[in-house]
């Protein structure tokens, strides 16, 4: 416990030094609120460096089930402290509504409880932006270097002494190096976004920013109508295109890259069957919306479905359909979008739900047990992309799916126990857990400041048990994990 503590105070005081980004800003907007970066950097620094050398003769090589407790406490604690520049800025400002929103941004998910996102402080917007794309690059780096260590995770499915089909995706030996290659690629995705974001006629501002929340599968936006603000064909294909490579395998990204070839998406599962979904869900969510008179024509109709569906399948959130939100869709279409979010991104990108490798191995596995009740003594090995799945992979997806729903369900009565309407209690949970963008309705496109302080809490724990892919939160509750 002490040596995670030890790692813990470092990975802190190392968090100090990000609040050069928003500290940079306010100085080049003029805002005026770099003492208060400066102060919550010097009190973060000050914490993480007082506890590293509290234990620091505790230091020691870290087992695998301390990555449980160090990757969970790690989330919480940043998000407290990333806490620090918004309540020192914001009078009224409740730590509920503060943890929230830095919990929001580095898990990735996007929603928000601030209202007058376009009159916030230049630097204040800066810091959320900041935030959930460092969560970003924090969630790939775990999900690719870190969680197959721990055993849980999208990429444990295929270990690297196990045949699978994500099996050549372990880009180096060490961590640092696997790390080192995922920056790279993520950073360079970045770049390409702001440039063609600011070429579409984005601010150099608000390209940065929306450059952020698209590579790391993001809802945060400058204004409060979103991605609508903009009424811009150009600047939503640009960001759809970012969306959908983000949704996509960073280890790929990174063999492509390094090959400057194709052949690493060739054979990947994941890809052909996101492509297929999505590219199935836009035109159909296109001709429901002609069908149903939303828009005058099939193409108003298609440039509609395709940002949008694609914006939530891919648990980014972001949405174009002004301040009505989707009340004037047919009801079918924004829960199929929010049915999408659990399913549709590739193991190691930034997005959340049980991810598509898991459910390719549940549609197989259902297909094996259909031919076994016909053919009972027939050998039949679950496959996914022509390579049979490891039994124990089997049984850790079935595991995750059922504590995937059971989490769903125990977090939708208890916000049914706060009072809250069954259909919004569970679209708020799921969009949570998914670490997906959503919000209420008549409280603005996809914010959430109409939750009471005890629905905060709770959409604040889905969205960290969601973003840790459950098994790294719940395990730390087990009697078996605290026994030497």
């Amino acid at each position: 416990m002490l040596g995670v503590l030890n790692l813990l105070g470092i990975i802190l005081a190392a968090f100090g030094l990000v609040y050069i980004l928003p500290i940079g800003c306010s100085l080049a907007t003029g805002d005026g609120l770099w003492p208060r970066f400066l102060l919550a950097a010097a009190i973060t620094f000050a914490a993480g460096a007082a506890l590293a050398a509290a234990t620091y003769r505790h230091r020691r090589e870290l087992k695998a089930r301390d990555g449980f407790l160090l990757v969970t406490l790690g989330w919480i604690v940043l998000a407290a402290a990333a806490t620090l520049p918004l309540l020192l800025s914001m009078p009224g400002l409740t730590f509920t509504r503060a943890f929230f929103e830095t919990m929001s941004g580095l898990t990735t998910t996007g929603s928000t409880v601030l209202d007058g996102l376009d009159s916030l402080a230049p630097s204040l917007n800066f810091w959320r932006f900041s935030l959930i794309w460092l969560g970003g690059l924090a969630v790939i780096v775990v999900a690719v270097a870190v969680m197959p260590l721990l055993g849980v995770g999208g990429l444990q499915l295929s270990r690297a002494e196990a045949p699978g089909p994500v099996k050549d995706e372990k880009l180096a030996p060490r961590i640092t190096e696997t790390a080192r290659s995922l920056w790279l690629v993520y950073a360079l995705l970045t770049l390409c976004g702001v440039l063609a974001l600011r070429v579409c006629g984005m601010t150099w501002f608000d390209a940065v920013c929306h450059a952020f929340s698209a590579v790391a599968l993001g809802g945060f936006s400058t204004h409060d109508a979103s991605v609508g603000y903009f009424h811009s064909a150009s600047v939503e294909f640009v960001l759809i295109i970012l969306m959908l490579i983000a949704s996509l395998n960073f280890a790929r990204h990174f063999a492509a890259l390094r090959r400057l070839s194709l052949k690493p998406y060739r054979h990947d599962p994941e890809l052909k069957a996101i492509a297929v979904l999505i590219a199935a869900s836009v035109v159909f969510v296109a001709g429901l919306l002609t069908w149903h008179d939303v828009y005058p024509t099939f193409g108003r109709s298609l440039r509609y479905a395709a940002f949008n569906v694609i914006s939530m399948a891919t648990t980014t959130g972001w949405v174009t359909v002004g301040a009505s939100g989707f009340t004037t869709w047919p009801a079918f279409a924004p829960i199929w979008m929010l049915f999408l979010s659990g399913i549709t991104c590739s193991t190691g990108s930034a997005g959340s739900g049980t991810k598509m490798f898991r459910t390719l191995v549940l549609a197989r596995q259902a297909g094996r047990e259909l031919k076994l009740l016909v053919h009972p003594s027939a050998m039949a090995p679950v496959r996914v992309g022509g390579r049979p799945v490891p039994e124990r992979a089997a049984d850790a997806v079935l595991a995750f799916v059922f504590l995937y729903f059971m989490t769903v369900s125990l977090l939708t009565f208890a916000m049914l126990l706060t009072g809250m309407r069954f259909g919004w209690a569970f679209r708020v949970i799921v969009a949570s857990i998914n670490n997906t963008a959503y919000g209420l309705p008549g409280q603005g496109i996809w914010n959430l400041h109409a939750l009471t302080a005890l629905q905060t809490w709770i959409c604040t724990a889905a969205m960290l048990l969601g973003r840790l892919e459950i098994f790294s939160v719940i395990v730390l509750f087990t009697r078996t994990f605290w026994r030497k």
